[in-house]
C-alpha cells in the first residue's frame, strides 16, 4: 500500500464520520460552556447583552478555598464557542471554562434572532 492510498484512506474515514455526526446531530451541535470566575456578573453581562445566549448560574463552593462562588453555564452551537471564549478571556484572563458536547437539548434556549 502506498502513502498515497493510505492518505486517502485517512480522509476518506474522517469525511463519512463528520457525515454521520451530521446525520445524527443536525447542523446545529449544541455545547455546554461551564465558566468560573470571580468576574462572573460582568461575564454574564458580556454573553446575555453581547451574544444574544441565557446564562444559568449555578453556586459553588471551592474545594481548597472553602469559598462561595457563581458558577455560569450556557449553551452555544459549535460556532459559538470561540465567542464566548473569547468574551471571557477578555474580561477575566483567568477564568476556568469547561466546554463539552451535549447529545440533547430541548427547551429553554434563546435563539438569536429572538433574542434581539
Amino acid at each position: 500500500m502506498s502513502v498515497e492510498s493510505a492518505l486517502y484512506s485517512i480522509l476518506t474515514y474522517f469525511v463519512a464520520s463528520k457525515t454521520i455526526d451530521f446525520l445524527l446531530y443536525g447542523i446545529e451541535e449544541y455545547h455546554a460552556v461551564i465558566i468560573v470566575s470571580n468576574c462572573h456578573e460582568i461575564i454574564k453581562s458580556s454573553i446575555v447583552n453581547g451574544l444574544g445566549r441565557s446564562v444559568t448560574i449555578y453556586k459553588g463552593q471551592g474545594g481548597v478555598s472553602d469559598a462561595e462562588r457563581d458558577i455560569l453555564y450556557v449553551v452555544v452551537t459549535r460556532l459559538e464557542i470561540g465567542e464566548v471564549k473569547n468574551a471571557v478571556k477578555l474580561i477575566d484572563k483567568n477564568a476556568f471554562i469547561i466546554v463539552h458536547n451535549l447529545s440533547d437539548v430541548e427547551g429553554g434556549l434563546i435563539k438569536k434572532n429572538e433574542f434581539h
